[in-house]
């Protein structure tokens, strides 16, 4: 194939938030994955600071190597997206010179995981510049992204989710005796969560009172805005949605049972990410017909949010027999052990497979409101 031909790409990666590491590994397997012969690829990165730049494509440097966490330096030429909605132009500024043109691009994929990315920010953005890109729009993900708010949604279009209770910056600082009172209230052990942020970073289970302040310190180091999450007696399942062909009804994947084993009380990153204690079942051993309406809850979820492209729905299969949905995730982790992949691998779409099809919807997608 030509080489002005090929579809050119813009594989966005790093970012500001605490999951920058594991939005390389995201990039560094699609980067691995994607067919150079038919899409040409722009490594764009952003810098813990905010910088963007032209990146590296290697997908070694974007590995987790002996136990050492990839990173956007920030070296690479400066990057600009002008934002006067022409047809995705990128310019690379170098210093003492005129800004040049890198390029138009015709689809941009931002594999940004947690705020300033997956959260509504990049969307708003690449929405101002008219420029097509994979994922959900401004809403979904930053109504996802706020694990309160997505429960509020889910929990109005008739999806049942665990107790919680919500701690803001104002209330923990003015009434600590009453969000202590509140927190009681659910029952120990209970998990704080930052509200806006994955992949189990300050995340803790909290066994009694006495543990509760320093956790909530610790999630507040990533996020103001605090989840607190009764703890459910049962299984994690987690399931794959894939935005509808040709407009069509969103589909599910083959769900993924984790099972936790040693030291770890509970998915944290080490079990995600670094092959520590933990194992994915793929379908996951449920009783006839939770199967399927896993599936289908799945999609309503995802329907309800008004995603676009794809998600990851997270489910606790209870020992009561109900199907709780935990949270949505409306840009899954592509890493090597990540249940996204392997879930539609499952279901009969690799890798290569699963990349062009996202790239694909999303270059169908109409500019604009929609």
């Amino acid at each position: 194939m030509a080489e002005q031909q090929r579809i050119r790409v813009a594989v966005v990666f790093g970012g500001r938030s605490s999951e920058h590491a594991i939005s390389c590994v995201t990039a560094g397997s699609v980067l691995a994955a994607i067919d150079t012969e038919r899409y040409e690829v722009v490594p764009v990165g952003i810098a813990t600071d905010g910088r963007w730049v032209l990146a590296t494509a290697d997908p070694a440097e974007l590995a987790i190597a002996d136990g050492r966490l990839p990173e956007v330096d920030g070296s690479g030429p400066a990057l600009a997206l002008p934002l006067d909605a022409r047809p995705g132009g990128l310019l690379v500024h170098t210093p003492g010179a005129i800004p040049s043109a890198l390029g138009e691009v015709d689809v941009v994929l931002p594999l940004l995981h947690g705020p300033y990315g997956e959260d509504g920010t990049i969307q708003g953005l690449l929405e101002l510049a008219d420029v097509r890109y994979v994922g959900s729009g401004v809403f979904a993900s930053a109504a996802a992204m706020d694990k309160a708010h997505m429960k509020t949604v889910l929990a109005g279009n008739g999806l049942e989710c665990g107790p919680y209770t919500v701690v803001s910056d104002r209330a923990w600082r003015t009434e600590p005796k009453r969000v202590r009172d509140d927190i009681a209230a659910l029952g120990f052990p209970v998990f704080v969560k930052p509200s806006r942020a994955g992949s189990s970073i300050g995340i803790s289970k909290v066994d009694g009172p006495d543990e509760l302040d320093a956790a909530i310190e610790a999630a507040r180091a990533h996020d103001l805005k605090v989840i607190v999450e009764a703890a459910v007696s049962g299984r994690e399942i987690e399931c794959g949605v894939l935005e509808g062909r040709d407009g069509g009804a969103a589909e599910a994947s083959l769900p993924a049972g984790i099972e936790i084993s040693g030291d770890h009380a509970f998915y944290d990153f080490e079990s995600k990410y670094l092959g520590e204690g933990s194992s994915l079942t793929i379908p996951a051993e449920l009783p006839a017909g939770v199967t399927e309406r896993v599936r289908q809850l799945a999609v309503r979820a995802f329907d309800a949010l008004g995603c676009e492209g794809l998600a990851r729905v997270d489910f606790f299969y209870t020992d009561d027999g109900r199907v709780l949905i935990n949270e949505v995730n409306t840009m899954p982790g592509f890493t090597p052990s990540s249940a996204f992949p392997q879930m539609w691998a499952a279901t009969g779409v690799d890798y290569p497979a699963l990349v062009d099809r996202l790239l694909q919807t999303a270059l169908r997608r109409p500019l604009g409101l929609r």
